[in-house]
């Protein structure tokens, strides 16, 4: 008995070991292994994304009317333009409670699950979300899920659901000067709950195609992460963060804004920097931004037009060439209402400021770039694109050239940040090759000595002759 029950012992002791063994060896084969480079960006871009513009649309100062109906009728002028992403402002109901101005900000939702009357009807969303589908334009919202208006029914059933001052009560978000609105806590899963469902409704009731969070990054990341996987059940989404850091790209958002590119072209154009600052600020964030994370670039949205002057006030001269720079540079170009019909004025945040339309050269800068980029491989976005390549050239302190490179498609685009013309040679072989300038038609090659003239505040974008 002894011996028979030691060798039923030595026999439970093999199986332990044996299964420990193939438990080990399980998990060793499933451990990543740290030395091997894995990509930062987990999620996936929805394929229509590739090669996509977007256009920020103020349905208050669009048109006379100020409804999703009377902007419909710009639909077809849009899709001429080339823009392939509507980002309308947010469409919610907006708070009387501390209301700023007479009509209010958009970004005071008083209801995340209605529709702002002055606006239209639900029916009127879901008509002009088609409308633009069936053109082969997507359609994403404006969400405010930071704070709310004070006048919120969640004040009522939620009051927890909000963060509160140092004597208890109801407060806007800290440090900020938004007396119109108090803050969410992040902290109660209920607010969490609430909101991604929230997210969803308007995703599977109105069926748009994505969201641009406001002030994304004050919000904990995990909350957009879950967001973002619960959207994507539902459908393939494009997710903008009004924001700036690499940790948001990871799992939740497609797009962050180029905050940093918009801030050192303004620079260059009141004279505190020349040209080469332009080429640190791409060595800076080229370097420091992970792959396929796609940045928005841009010379106006609703934010510096409102508050820091027009496109015309903080750019001059330099204007158009920077239009052209964000538009071929890594990143997705954006277009806000007006800036095709040269907005020269600052729309009125809290009021009736109706937009006057018109024929203009800048919109025919836009539409002329968006047909570049819609059809040159080199020009699109994240990981469909070429990356930026530098080319120093001879004259870093005024001009700037860089290269651009995906498939059989290649583009050199070359920068005069100067009130005079300027001559350079460039000191790469990447831009070697016959090209035609996008703008004048001149065909041109470029070898190891070319050199090239630019005028004043002028551009040349080079596409490789097929």
């Amino acid at each position: 008995m002894f011996l028979n029950h030691l060798s039923k012992k030595c026999v439970s002791v093999a199986l332990t070991l044996s299964l420990f063994s193939a438990t080990a060896v399980a998990k060793n084969t499933t451990t990543t292994d740290p030395y091997q480079p894995a990509p930062y960006v987990e999620l996936q871009h929805p394929e229509w994304s590739k090669n996509a513009t977007i256009y920020e649309v103020n349905i208050r100062q669009y048109t006379k009317e100020g409804t999703f109906n009377a902007f419909a009728k710009h639909l077809p002028r849009l899709k001429d333009l080339g823009v392939d992403i509507l980002w309308l402002m947010p469409i919610h109901p907006i708070g009387e409670k501390n209301r700023k101005g007479g009509k209010g900000s958009y970004y005071a939702v008083k209801d995340y699950r209605a529709v702002n009357p002055e606006f239209g009807t639900l029916d009127d969303l879901k008509a002009l979300v088609k409308q633009a589908h069936d053109m082969g334009m997507y359609v994403i919202l404006d969400w405010v899920a930071n704070h709310s208006a004070w006048d919120n029914p969640l004040t009522v059933s939620n009051p927890e659901w909000y963060t509160k001052d140092h004597n208890g009560n109801f407060q806007p978000t800290p440090w900020w000067d938004w007396s119109d609105i108090i803050d969410f806590d992040y902290e109660q899963p209920g607010i969490r709950k609430y909101m991604t469902e929230s997210l969803k409704y308007w995703v599977k009731e109105a069926d748009i195609d994505g969201y641009r969070a406001d002030v994304a990054g004050f919000i904990p990341t995990n909350f957009w992460d879950n967001a973002r996987r619960e959207l994507d059940e539902i459908k393939p989404v494009f997710m903008l963060a009004e924001w700036d850091a690499r940790d948001l790209h990871k799992k939740a958002f497609d797009m962050t804004y180029a905050w940093k590119l918009h801030d050192t072209l303004h620079d260059v154009a009141k004279g505190h920097k020349d040209a080469s600052g332009v080429y640190l600020h791409f060595a800076h964030a080229l370097s420091a931004w992970p792959d396929n994370a796609i940045k928005m670039n841009f010379v106006d949205n609703h934010d510096k037009n409102s508050w820091e002057k027009t496109m015309f006030d903080r750019f001059g001269d330099h204007l158009e060439m920077s239009i052209v720079l964000t538009v071929t540079a890594e990143g997705m170009p954006l277009l806000y209402s007006g800036q095709e019909a040269g907005l020269d004025k600052v729309l009125a945040f809290f009021e009736k400021d109706e937009i006057k339309w018109r024929k203009h050269p800048i919109g025919d800068l836009y539409k002329s770039l968006f047909k570049l980029k819609h059809e040159n491989q080199a020009l699109w976005n994240g990981n469909w694109g070429g990356k930026m390549i530098p080319v120093p050239n001879s004259n870093p302190k005024n001009v700037f050239s860089f290269a651009r490179k995906k498939a059989d498609d290649k583009v050199f685009a070359v920068f005069n940040f100067s009130d005079k013309a300027q001559t350079a040679t460039f000191n790469e072989n990447i831009q070697h090759g016959d090209y035609v300038e996008w703008f004048s038609k001149e065909k041109k090659s470029f070898g190891p000595k070319t050199s090239d003239t630019i005028a004043p505040f002028g551009y040349k974008v080079y596409v490789k002759v097929k």
